[in-house]
């Protein structure tokens, strides 16, 4: 489940605007309270979906969360919402979670929210290879 303010919820696709999405959202999914997850969210089409050149971009990066307790897990990117370049088309905002293998040591620069170096070329395939995460346990994504 991914809730934004004023009760908007992410669907499978379903279509929001930048300013409905511009508020990091509640999300929680089905979960071992014993065990410790990643939480992502990119945009694939960066900055277009006709010339990704940017793919993947990350908008918010989550580690070491204790079930699906979001809060409680380490930040590696502050979350920044969609924010399409003009006349891109819609874009794809992707949340994926993965489970790791235990607590981790995260080596990754910490981003806050003003800084979108890092962000561009991120790969969620090599991050779950480098630090051993499960296959996407749950994930959904909306467009805008």
């Amino acid at each position: 489940m991914v809730e934004y303010p004023r009760g908007v919820y992410v669907n499978g696709g379903n279509l929001l605007t930048p300013a409905l999405s511009k508020i990091k959202p509640i999300v929680a999914w089905n979960t071992d309270p014993n065990q410790f997850y990643t939480l992502v969210m990119i945009d694939p089409d960066a900055p277009s979906r006709h010339n990704p050149r940017f793919r993947e971009w990350q908008h918010w990066l989550v580690g070491n969360v204790p079930g699906s307790e979001v809060s409680q897990g380490v930040v590696l990117s502050d979350y920044i919402g969609p924010a399409p370049p003009l006349g891109s088309g819609l874009h794809r905002y992707v949340f994926l979670a993965c489970k790791q293998p235990h607590n981790l040591s995260f080596d990754e620069p910490r981003l806050s929210k003003s800084s979108s170096v890092n962000r561009t070329l991120f790969s969620v395939v090599n991050f779950a290879n480098k630090y051993n995460l499960s296959d996407p346990v749950a994930g959904n994504f909306f467009q805008a």
